[in-house]
């Protein structure tokens, strides 16, 4: 055994935001931490998620024993029905994160092949030569974990997203102590969240919002409107409490807002006071004084409950003037348009926003700010560290961060990217060869619908300079064009620009008179004649490179 080495193998998740997924392997075992998704940047073109690319796990099937969870956001949870299809491996969480994959399985119809084993902080577990310990952690999450992994070579500290909140709002306190006490026994390897490491100091309690959301409460004269994302189970519960306290009735509108509203109910996760609840067809029947109305999409998702109340387009919910509208939530990275699109619509129907940074919170992140960073690699001391979840920039700091820290027992910190490897043996840790990841596209949330780059360049190339059909009629005795061809285009020019595509007409016609009857015998090699010719003319007379599709008629 003195020969085998540990090796990292990050999947998705570093260097860039969501996607998060981490392999670790000894020998012939591997596990895996977290199989997250990402929405797509507006480059992806009709794209709905994006997950990692899971070849090297599908190449190693044999090797893989398990699926390990850290908690139930969509980043670390939304690609497992994709790694699923490929190898059907035993997947291990919390109780509240499983019911979470169970609602995203059973959407794909893979729940009756699932192998579900729920955990719960403190459990171990051994799988192949890993042993497991689930750590408690705070996070805007319920149930969220970190992991302790000890492996033949040394420990290696897996945190999952998390924040040091001092007073959460469930009473479960952030596990220091195990923290510490595998800092004293000592930890091979460190693998610690970077989402928040440009934040100086703390990140604020999620108490810390009440104060704010007590104000609305007893200010506001009419309905008030509260966005915010549908996991933020501890956020929901002080919104009910308030809203018993202040005489509201409280109805939820969007389907994963009443999807996950109701696994925590029954999970005991969410306390719905008695006579609270307010069904949505019965939002505009109630005095606005009396109503609060929860709603998910706060990144405005286009078909999302938000965004259709922000357009005057939901069957259950019109805003009028003087209602609150509270956006508590960040906006992710990328969605700013959208989001404040949806807000200015919001606006337009005279409704009160709050939004923003200000005190006290409507939000608080979820997410370790610098001081709690210091404060986690202190603790545990590791021997390597590699920070995780985040851009470059933010990895690149974190690094930094731990470096600066300067504690005893620190050989080396790496910064790796998806794709690069770690190897650790007796001899010590270093980079090892770059495994295949990459992205996999899929329209409409369909495990079947994987959308090739190919494809997104079409739909980009489309996007920007449009397509031109040139259709062009062939004698099938005589082998000569009947007539000069036609020309369509779309998203190219306009009527203004009418000549460009007369003469485009007469270029076409050129090519066709210049190609010999074999030549125009051949569709294949006539099509491949007229696209290179046409896109030399329109190139140099628009600078604009159409997509060019031509087509052949046999008459």
């Amino acid at each position: 055994m003195a020969d085998q080495k540990l090796k990292i193998i990050p999947i998705g998740g570093l260097g860039e935001f969501g996607m998060n997924s981490m392999a670790l392997r000894y020998g012939d075992d591997i596990i895996v931490v977290d199989a997250g998704m990402m929405f797509p940047d507006s480059e992806l073109l009709g794209v709905d998620i994006v997950t990692p690319d899971f070849t090297y796990l599908e190449q190693n099937s044999s090797m893989v024993r398990g699926l390990v969870l850290t908690h139930g956001h969509e980043d670390h949870i939304g690609g497992i029905p994709f790694l699923l299809s490929q190898l059907n491996i035993p997947i291990y969480g919390t109780e509240f994160t499983l019911a979470l994959v169970e609602r995203r399985l059973d959407e794909h119809e893979m729940l009756d092949q699932a192998k579900l084993n729920i955990v719960k902080a403190g459990d171990k577990l051994r799988l192949g030569p890993f042993d497991i310990e689930f750590i408690q952690v705070t996070h805007s999450i319920v149930s969220a974990v970190a992991l302790a992994i000890t492996t033949p070579l040394g420990v290696v500290i897996h945190t999952g997203d998390f924040k040091v909140d001092p007073t959460p709002t469930d009473n479960q306190l952030f596990d220091l102590h195990t923290f510490a006490e595998y800092g004293k026994r000592g930890v091979l390897l460190l693998l610690s969240d970077s989402t928040n490491v440009d934040r100086p100091g703390y990140t604020e309690s999620e108490r810390a919002v009440r104060p704010r959301l007590e104000e609305l409460f007893s200010r506001s004269e009419r309905r008030l409107v509260l966005s915010l994302f549908s996991s933020s189970i501890h956020r929901l519960q002080q919104i009910l409490d308030l809203a018993e306290e202040y005489g509201r009735k409280v109805a939820f509108l969007g389907r994963s807002m009443l999807n996950v509203t109701e696994i925590a109910h029954n999970l005991g996760l969410l306390h719905i006071p008695d006579s609270t609840l307010l069904r949505p067809q019965d939002i505009m029947q109630m005095a606005p004084e009396k109503v609060a109305v929860v709603v998910s999409g706060t990144q405005g998702e286009p078909m999302s409950a938000l965004s259709r109340v922000a357009v005057d387009n939901h069957k259950h919910l019109s805003l009028q003037k003087g209602d609150t509208v509270v956006l508590s939530s960040r906006i992710i990275p990328g969605n700013e348009k959208q989001i404040y699109r949806m807000m200015n619509h919001i606006a337009r129907r005279g409704a009160d926003l709050v939004y923003g940074s200000m005190k006290p919170p409507v939000h608080v992140s979820g997410h370790a700010s610098e001081e709690e960073l210091k404060l986690i690699l202190n603790l545990v001391r590791p021997r390597y560290f590699i920070p995780i979840h985040g851009e470059y920039r933010q990895l690149s700091r974190h690094a930094h961060l731990a470096s600066h820290l300067r504690f005893a027992g620190l050989e080396e910190t790496f910064v790796l990217e998806t794709g690069d490897t770690l190897e650790i043996d007796h001899l010590g840790a270093r980079r090892g060869e770059k495994i295949t990841v990459g992205r996999v596209c899929i329209d409409s949330g369909s495990l079947d619908d994987v959308v090739e780059d190919i494809i997104i360049r079409d739909r980009r190339h489309l996007s920007e300079d449009g397509f031109v059909i040139p259709i062009i009629a062939i004698n099938k005795h005589t082998g000569k064009a009947e007539g000069l061809p036609e020309i369509v285009s779309r998203g190219f020019v306009s009527g203004d620009n009418a000549a460009v595509l007369l003469e485009a007409r007469a270029v076409v016609g050129k090519t066709l008179e210049q190609s010999t009857a074999e030549e125009r015998g051949d569709w294949g090699v006539m099509q491949e004649k007229i696209r290179t010719d046409l896109k030399r003319y329109l190139s140099k007379q628009t600078q604009r490179r159409p997509l060019i599709m031509p087509v052949i008629l046999e008459v």
